[in-house]
């Protein structure tokens, strides 16, 4: 019998701050892709989700992605950061800049894209585009890069019920939609398969059209401040830039915090690394590269491409040693999940 308590934490008040569009270039020839590319040549544009290069999360895995394009494939690239409370057609006129001024493959990092990519990639049809996040857009020359976020998810909730002492845990999730419900709803089944009665927190820093809860630390501090407050020892973030005020809560009452998206432990600054117990995995910068080989090579397939725990598109990190005690325990789990003998929810 279910016995889980799930608590929802409502979230505090709003404080948005208005981020400057910029423009990133880096060098390299524009020249073709590895791997049998033909005579194409290829200048690689990619549009950044709010919270932008730098967020140490889902933005920065898009980035590493681009880096081993310029690195691997010798290609120029281009990355175009988002402005916050932009429209649909702020959007859109970033895809079309690329596109009018050669770019091409053209990668949008984030499901908020879905209404540019459809407004842009019929009028470009020589113009392969992908988007992450997203399979909602179709199209002959769009791939939709997903993931099965809710399997890593599944793992840390997991790691989060072992290693929690007072069986009780957090969620915090930036905005409230059904992507990062996967996150929520993959941690919570993982954390119940370890111990049915632990309690759960769960609390979203915005609610949309206001996606300002993936770039706002300090209201994600409170948030996870108060989780800690009121009795949990270990927290999961799926939210972005913000996700680094969870991780200065977590150093400062000293517990445990989970990342998301790239390996946070790593990335973390001296103070807070300790407290990071693991991360869910998301190959974005896998996704980003053989998207654009593909395009290179020509092997190119529009449609949904998923990438889960099978593929290595998912996982859980492991750069901090304290989470060898449970890493035999969340083998298994993972095995399981790949043999289908779990089946992860993708709702909560």
């Amino acid at each position: 019998m279910r016995r889980m308590r799930v608590r929802r934490v409502a979230a505090v008040a709003l404080a948005g701050a208005l981020v400057a569009m910029g423009v990133a270039s880096c060098g390299g020839g524009e020249t073709t892709a590895g791997g049998g590319g033909g005579e194409q040549s290829l200048k690689v544009g990619l549009a950044y989700d709010i919270g932008g290069r730098g967020d140490k999360s889902f933005n920065d895995a898009a980035f590493r992605g681009l880096q081993r394009v310029q690195k691997e494939l010798n290609l120029e690239v281009k990355d175009l950061a988002a402005t916050e409370g932009e429209s649909d057609a702020d959007k859109a006129s970033r895809l079309k800049l690329m596109a009018d001024t050669g770019y091409n493959p053209i990668i949008a990092v984030g499901f908020v894209y879905a209404n540019a990519v459809k407004e842009v990639a019929p009028k470009y049809p020589n113009v392969t585009f992908a988007i992450v996040d997203d399979e909602t857009v179709k199209g002959s020359n769009v791939a939709n890069l997903v993931f099965a976020e809710e399997q890593a998810s599944y793992l840390v909730g997991a790691a989060a019920a072992a290693k929690s002492e007072a069986d009780n845990i957090g969620f915090v999730g930036g905005v409230d939609t059904p992507l990062i419900k996967k996150f929520e709803a993959g941690y919570v089944a993982g954390a119940e398969k370890i111990n049915p009665d632990v309690e759960v927190q769960v609390g979203y820093l915005s609610q949309p059209p206001d996606f300002s809860g993936f770039r706002d630390p300090a209201k994600a501090k409170t948030m996870a401040d108060g989780m800690y407050d009121k009795g949990a020892d270990v927290v999961y973030h799926a939210a972005g830039l913000s996700g680094n005020g969870l991780f200065e809560a977590a150093a400062g009452q000293k517990k445990w915090a989970i990342g998301v998206d790239s390996d946070q432990y790593v990335s973390a600054p001296g103070d807070q690394k300790q407290y990071i117990l693991t991360s869910a995995l998301k190959g974005v910068d896998v996704a980003v590269f053989d998207f654009v080989k593909s395009v290179g090579d020509k092997t190119f397939k529009p449609g949904v491409q998923r990438f889960d725990l099978a593929d290595n598109g998912v996982g859980y990190s492991t750069s901090n040693p304290e989470i060898n005690d449970v890493k035999p325990r969340l083998e298994e789990l993972k095995q399981q999940i790949i043999d289908g003998e779990i089946t992860v929810p993708t709702e909560p």
